[in-house]
C-alpha cells in the first residue's frame, strides 16, 4: 500500500512532536517540500518530511496536492511571491532559501509560480544549480533572529542554519546536531589548524568557521545569527560547563 504524499503550500509549515499548536517547534518544512503521511486526524497529518526524514505532525491546511515537479529553488534568504509581475502588486506570501517551485512562465524580470503568483527571477535558480561555498550562503543570514526549530529564513537555530547552507550548496545534511556531527571528516580538536567551512561542535550546538579564527553560528546568547571570534565563544560556552566535542571538515561541492 502506497503512502500518501502531499506538498507544503504555505511559506513554511511547522513540524511538531504532537498534533497541537501548543507543542514545541521541532523543525519547519518549506514551500514545495514533500510530506509523507501516515495518518490524518482532526486537521493534522502525522508522518515524515521526505527531505530529511524528520517525523512529526503538520497542520493539514499547510499541505496540498503534489502538483508539478519543481524546476527552481529560492537562492536568497527570503523573498516575496506577488500577485502580478510587479513589485508594487500585493505580496501573497514570502519564501525562504531552498523553497522549491515549478516555474511556468516569465515576464519583465519575474517568473510565474504554478498559477500562484510571481517571483523576482534573480531570486531563484534552476534545480541542480548550487553555490560552491556553503559558508557564503550561511553568511547571508547574519542578523537573522534565532528561533528554536527554525529553518525558513525568518528565524533559524544552529543546526537549521547549517542544513540550509549545505542544501544550498548541493550537500546533504540531516536536521539535528547529533546527526550533523557525523558529517565530513573528524579533525583533532586543535584550534590552531582551522580553516573556512570547518564545523565546531559542542553538545547540542554547532557553528562554522568563516576563517581560521572567526565563528559563525545561530545562537541563543546573541539571539541571532552572529559572527564572533571563536576564542570568545569557546570561553563563554565553557563558563556554562560545555566544551568543544568535535571538529569536522566537509568536502567542497563536487570535492
Amino acid at each position: 500500500m502506497s503512502v500518501p504524499l502531499k506538498r507544503v503550500v504555505t511559506g513554511s509549515a511547522a513540524l511538531r512532536p504532537a498534533p497541537t499548536d501548543d507543542a514545541p517547534l521541532d523543525t519547519q518544512m518549506l514551500f514545495g517540500e514533500i510530506f509523507s503521511i501516515e495518518e490524518e486526524k482532526d486537521g493534522w497529518a502525522k508522518g515524515r518530511a521526505v527531505l530529511d526524514h524528520y517525523p512529526g505532525y503538520v497542520r493539514l491546511d499547510a499541505l496540498g496536492p503534489i502538483g508539478p515537479l519543481p524546476t527552481h529553488r529560492v537562492c536568497v534568504p527570503r523573498t516575496f511571491v506577488y500577485r502580478d509581475a510587479d513589485m508594487k502588486s500585493p505580496p501573497l506570501l514570502w519564501l525562504g532559501m531552498n523553497a522549491r517551485l515549478a516555474v511556468g512562465g516569465h515576464s519583465g524580470g519575474y517568473s510565474r509560480i504554478e498559477n500562484l503568483g510571481w517571483i523576482y527571477s534573480e531570486h531563484i535558480v534552476p534545480v541542480g544549480m548550487y553555490t560552491e561555498d556553503f559558508t557564503t550562503l550561511a553568511e547571508k543570514f547574519l542578523g537573522t533572529p534565532y528561533l528554536w526549530g527554525g529553518r525558513d529564513g525568518l528565524g533559524l537555530d544552529c543546526s537549521g542554519l547549517l542544513q540550509t547552507a549545505m542544501q544550498g550548496a548541493g550537500l546533504e545534511c540531516p536536521r539535528d546536531t547529533w546527526q550533523q556531527v557525523e558529517l565530513g571528516d573528524a579533525l583533532a580538536i586543535d584550534l590552531r589548524a582551522l580553516r573556512r567551512g570547518d564545523l565546531i561542535f559542542w553538545k547540542g550546538h554547532v557553528g562554522m568557521m568563516r576563517d581560521a579564527a572567526t565563528l559563525l553560528h545561530a545562537n541563543a546568547y546573541h539571539m541571532q545569527v552572529a559572527s564572533e571570534p571563536l576564542a570568545d565563544a569557546v570561553a563563554r560556552i565553557a563558563q556554562s560547563g560545555s566544551h568543544i566535542t568535535a571538529i569536522r571538515r566537509l568536502p567542497k561541492l563536487g570535492g
